[in-house]
């Protein structure tokens, strides 16, 4: 049988004839040569093959990659330091002794390593059984038996750079839209400062993790609520969204749902929603349903026929209000613009709130604004920070 490794090499252009006739019975002397030279061949080739011409394959070896899943770590462990995770692309992100290395790639081959700066500020674990009740649909905030209020609890604490001076302006800044695209998540929790406090969606997947994350991390996390727009349901934000005229006023229900999507939030902002804020009755309904279990509102500031200002005076509810949306107009010369006004406003008011979506545009720009903004006499605030602070209802017990 003649197989690739005995078929005769093809190289050359001699093509062999068929024997004579004559050379039929050719004497076993011929064979014997041929012997003898193919012995001569092997020889001198010998030297040059350590494997003695047995065939053999030449393959590359590598170093099998560092797994990035760590063990779960302890509770008060993830509070302290961030955990690390992969991203979309099979990428992920390790700190170990406040080092931070970014992997890119299923073969981690693109390596960031940096040094993170520590601001001492860590976050209270959550859930806090203090400030939760099991609900219909998981856990969900509630006023403590001895006052103890989710905002306060997990909320980011403002502390200011002593290089500062006295009643020196704040400058709160959020970005919105986290959990429902990993990068975009993962570049927020990563890329800006920690003061920055971060809005999440209700419907990305491992919420938990996610915020969890972020908290480590340090910052201050927010429950985006969709609320009904005028042009609901042509423009549907998303299930159990909040809509005027539920039965119970607020959609209580429905509130519950995305209220129990993960804990550890401080506060809730509205994710669309100009029809439903336009009612009063709407917003009285969700107004008051926060402030009972103990958190506060904060709303995006887009709808000038808003009714949340007013419903929460009347209801001493605590409440903030954006005064800049960053993005408004996706150009990155006016994002720029949006910043430098919203810094500006902080020096006339003394606060001013900021809000912006998470895309790599807006990320890059906030990360950089705000790198140097102490060095221009503002501190930058979580947005708990900026809130007006309503009357403490009636503690809420768990049932």
């Amino acid at each position: 049988m003649i197989d690739e490794l005995n078929a005769p090499l093809r190289g050359g252009t001699h093509t062999p004839r068929r024997s004579a006739p004559g050379l039929r019975g050719a004497p076993m002397a011929l064979a014997a040569g041929a012997v003898v030279a193919a012995g001569v061949v092997a020889l001198s080739f010998a030297p040059l093959d350590p494997n003695g011409g047995e065939p053999y394959a030449r393959a590359k070896i590598e170093s099998a990659p560092i797994s990035e899943t760590p063990p779960a770590p302890p509770q008060r462990q993830a509070a302290a330091e961030p955990e690390a995770g992969r991203d979309d692309d099979g990428g992920g992100v390790e700190v170990v002794a406040g080092v931070k290395i970014t992997r890119h790639g299923e073969d981690g081959s693109a390596r960031i390593i940096r040094i993170e700066p520590s601001s001492g500020v860590r976050l209270a674990p959550a859930p806090d059984r203090r400030v939760t009740e099991k609900g219909r649909y998981g856990l969900l905030p509630r006023i403590g038996a001895e006052g103890a209020r989710p905002m306060d609890v997990y909320a980011r604490p403002f502390v200011a750079n002593p290089a500062l001076k006295p009643g020196s302006p704040r400058l709160a800044i959020v970005v919105g839209g986290l959990g429902l695209d990993a990068r975009a998540s993962r570049d927020a929790i990563e890329e800006l400062p920690q003061d920055t406090t971060l809005a999440f969606a209700p419907y990305g997947a491992d919420l938990e993790r996610l915020v969890a994350q972020a908290r480590a991390r340090g910052h201050e996390a927010l429950l985006q609520a969709p609320m009904e727009p005028f042009d609901y349901p042509r423009n549907n934000p998303g299930p159990h969204t909040l809509l005027v005229g539920a039965a119970d006023g607020g959609g209580a229900d429905d509130l519950h749902w995305l209220m129990s999507r993960f804990t550890g939030y401080a506060g809730v902002m509205n994710h669309l929603g100009a029809r439903f804020t336009a009612d009063e009755t709407a917003m009285s309904g969700a107004l008051s349903e926060f402030a009972r279990r103990g958190l506060f509102y904060l709303e995006d500031g887009l709808s000038p026929q808003s009714q949340a200002a007013n419903v929460a005076r009347k209801l001493a509810a605590p409440f903030a209000r954006v005064d800049v949306v960053i993005d408004a107009s996706g150009a990155p010369q006016a994002m720029d613009a949006a910043l430098t006004r919203l810094e500006g406003l902080a020096r006339e008011k003394g606060v001013a709130i900021g809000f912006a979506n998470a895309t790599p545009e807006a990320i890059s720009r906030i990360a950089r604004f705000a790198r140097d903004l102490e060095r221009r006499g503002v501190a930058l605030a979580p947005v708990s920070a900026a809130v007006t602070h309503g009357a403490t209802p009636a503690a809420s017990h768990a049932p």
